[in-house]
């Protein structure tokens, strides 16, 4: 039986070694190489010539979406799996842009990771049902057009209107059920879509355009 060899581009080294346990544990699976940033990753496809890369969109000295149009633009039969924390429009839609055949947050499941490696490898296209579902909505024209900030994730315009509320992060994250560490997380991409310097800007905008109350 043929493998199907993958090459492991990511600049945590912890996180490379948790996707080398998943892939070695399958018997159809083989790890071909791992690069820590974007031009390692480009280096190791033109010499190993894997048949899928696992590649972080976010990286260093080149992104992991330049990586991924590279890569494609030279060996077009090598299936690139766009793998990233985001999941605003804008990443999902730029991976694709750039070439990706597959599209997985970094929180997916083993059996999810298997079954978007086996389909690309095999030449489809897989984005995973929440991505799937995000871009029928997109292209559907589904998504509301008065929908305040546009720009922002469901998710994120959820923790905007709950800080316009007043709410702290620990309490935004024991409403949400999440970390306080996602809740930061997502704290930080609202400031930096919304241009605003702190809590109290955001709070101002928010309001501005509805959200939260008083």
């Amino acid at each position: 039986m043929n493998k199907i060899r993958i090459l492991i581009a990511d600049d945590h080294a912890l996180f490379r070694e948790g996707v080398r346990a998943v892939l070695s544990a399958a018997d159809d699976c083989e790890v071909a190489g791992e690069a820590a940033d974007g031009l390692e990753a480009v280096a190791l496809a033109e010499r190993e010539h894997p048949d899928v890369v696992l590649m972080d969109i976010r990286m260093p000295n080149l992104s992991g979406v330049d990586a991924t149009a590279r890569i494609v633009g030279r060996q077009p039969d090598i299936g690139v799996i766009a793998l990233t924390m985001l999941e605003d429009d804008a990443s999902v839609f730029t991976a694709m842009r750039a070439g990706a055949r597959g599209y997985l947050l970094k929180g997916a499941d083993k059996a999810e990771v298997l079954k978007t490696v086996r389909a690309v490898a095999a030449g489809e296209a897989l984005f995973g049902p929440a991505v799937a579902q995000r871009i029928m909505r997109f292209f559907a024209g589904l998504a509301p057009a008065n929908q305040p900030f546009p720009e922002l994730t469901e998710r994120e315009r959820d923790v905007l209107a709950l800080i316009a509320r007043g709410l702290s992060n620990t309490d935004i994250a024991e409403r949400l059920s999440v970390s306080v560490k996602t809740v930061s997380n997502h704290i930080s991409n609202i400031f930096s879509k919304l241009q605003v310097a702190d809590r109290a800007q955001a709070i101002v905008k928010a309001r501005e355009a509805g959200l939260g109350g008083v």
